[in-house]
């Protein structure tokens, strides 16, 4: 009888002990899954004088863009395209050898050839600085895919942004 309650109680004790353990690990998963939705949950909106830009942090937003359709990352005009091919250039993202050509043909479609007059195009030197003003009217800041976590998927991103893009202009020519 003893040695039946000393093994009673030793389960009794297994058994608090690995619930105890269990509580421990769902608090500590909570903590995680708060961490993680405070983390990707920073997509929101900012404005830059009178431009939406959306914030892409977050895990849904760039599987949107990354899964969505081509349209989600069509440049809004043809000088946007221009700076954004030149961006992804500067940034090693599209090779010159592929995109140069294409970007000095539509830079002189548009008279854009001279700097002076393409310093003066704010939808062009937003486009130098990876900000791509989108036929839906959003804008997706290309700069900031290169920051913070999830790099890889961040980084599919921006390769996709630039060959619709690149596409894109080609169309324009």
């Amino acid at each position: 009888m003893k040695a039946f309650k000393s093994t009673v109680l030793a389960l009794a004790a297994s058994g608090f002990l690995l619930a105890s353990g269990a509580q421990a690990a769902n608090n500590l998963l909570g903590s995680l899954t708060d961490a993680a939705n405070q983390q990707l949950g920073g997509g929101s909106s900012t404005t830059s004088g009178a431009a939406n830009t959306t914030n892409t942090n977050s895990l849904g937003q760039l599987t949107t863009l990354l899964n969505g359709s081509n349209n989600n990352l069509t440049a809004k005009s043809s000088t946007n395209a221009a700076g954004i091919l030149e961006y992804c250039v500067k940034n090693n993202v599209l090779s010159a050898t592929s995109t140069e050509s294409v970007k000095d043909k539509l830079m002189n479609k548009l008279g854009l050839q001279d700097s002076t007059a393409a310093a003066q195009k704010t939808d062009y030197q937003d486009g130098i600085n990876g900000l791509l003003h989108t036929g839906n009217g959003q804008n997706v800041d290309l700069s900031t895919l290169s920051s913070g976590g999830m790099t890889q998927i961040k980084e599919k991103v921006k390769t996709k942004a630039c060959n619709v893009v690149l596409k894109q202009a080609k169309s324009f020519l």
